[in-house]
Parts: structure tokens; C-alpha cells; sequence
């Protein structure tokens, strides 16, 4: 009886632990999200992202956001996309419009891996606001909304993170409801 209850015990042990480690990615529209591989080969699993993966794209941005990093992304939705004036998106997507549509999505992406405890941290210690200086030289301000981090672009456009600390190889992701744009 105590070898089947130490095996009872250490198949539970294995089976607790096995599904914490598969726990400790959110998934992201739909699909897992591996902490081994890239921002970009998990963006690509994800079907709430098509938008910004054929962004990214057509921005010439794959092998810059497949790289070493790390790199906080703060990843607008399809919906978040569908929100901007009709037309945008196809606009932007043009193959005449790539540099403006780099800057666009380099407004979204951090040189550092900051998760959101830390995000938290750097808001709280800056009396409630905390200046983002991003890639695409864009300046966001952090703040907290009650439990959830809220980034303001410098048109004001305010972008909620549904997700947050989704981890990668090469940084992490925070899923966005609202896309940020360049000061214009």
C-alpha cells in the first residue's frame, strides 16, 4: 500500500507540475504561445493578430522582431485595427507606404523585455504615470486602470492590455485593444 501511494503521490507531483509549466503562457487568439520560440512565430498562430503579422510583413519587420531582442510588443488585435477609419489598414498595407507603416508598429515595440509587475512598478514609482519612449521613437504614457495598464499614445488614443506578460524567446507580448500611432 505505501509504494502505491508514493506513486500515487509522485504521478500527481509529475502531473502538477507538468501542467503548470504548460500554464504559464496565456493563449493568445486561440493558439499556445511558447516561451522558446519568437514574437513572430507565436504571433503567427495567433487568428485575433492576422492583421499585425501581414503588418509586420509588409513592413519588412519579420527578421527585426525574429531577432535576439528582447523586445516588449504591445500587440493590437484585428478588432483594434478595425477600429481605425475606413481604408487605413489598405492604405498603410501599400507597398508606397511601408516606411510609414514600419513607424506605426515600431510605435508599439520597446527596446527591453518589461513585464507587467515591473510596467506596474516603473507607473507607481512616477506617481501614477510612467513615459514609454518606443522603438519608433513615439512617446506613450503607462498608467494603471484599476488592475489593467493602459497606454496613451500622443493623440491621445488610449490602449487597454487585454493580455499581458505573454513571454518569448526573445521578449514578451502585451495583447492591445486599441492601435497606438505616431504624434500627427
Amino acid at each position: 500500500m505505501r509504494k502505491f501511494t508514493a506513486s500515487l503521490l509522485a504521478g500527481s507531483l509529475a502531473l502538477a507540475f507538468t501542467g503548470s509549466a504548460l500554464a504559464e503562457n496565456p493563449m493568445v487568439g486561440g493558439a499556445a504561445m511558447y516561451a522558446d520560440k519568437t514574437i513572430v512565430e507565436n504571433a503567427v498562430n495567433s487568428k485575433d493578430h492576422t492583421t499585425l503579422v501581414a503588418a509586420v510583413k509588409a513592413a519588412g519587420l519579420v527578421d527585426t522582431l525574429s531577432g535576439e531582442g528582447p523586445f516588449t510588443v504591445f500587440a493590437p488585435t484585428n478588432a483594434a485595427f478595425e477600429k481605425l477609419p475606413d481604408g487605413t489598414v489598405d492604405t498603410l498595407l501599400k507597398p508606397e507606404n511601408k516606411e510609414t507603416l514600419a513607424t506605426v508598429l515600431t510605435c508599439h515595440v520597446v527596446a527591453t523585455e518589461a513585464m507587467s509587475d515591473a510596467i506596474g512598478k516603473m507607473i507607481s514609482d512616477d506617481g501614477g504615470n510612467h513615459p514609454v519612449k518606443t522603438v519608433g521613437g513615439c512617446m506613450l504614457e503607462a498608467k494603471m486602470d484599476g488592475d489593467s495598464i493602459t497606454l496613451t499614445d500622443e493623440n491621445g488614443n488610449v490602449a487597454t492590455v487585454t493580455i499581458a506578460d505573454v513571454d518569448q524567446s526573445n521578449g514578451v507580448i502585451h495583447v492591445i485593444d486599441t492601435v497606438l500611432l505616431p504624434k500627427g
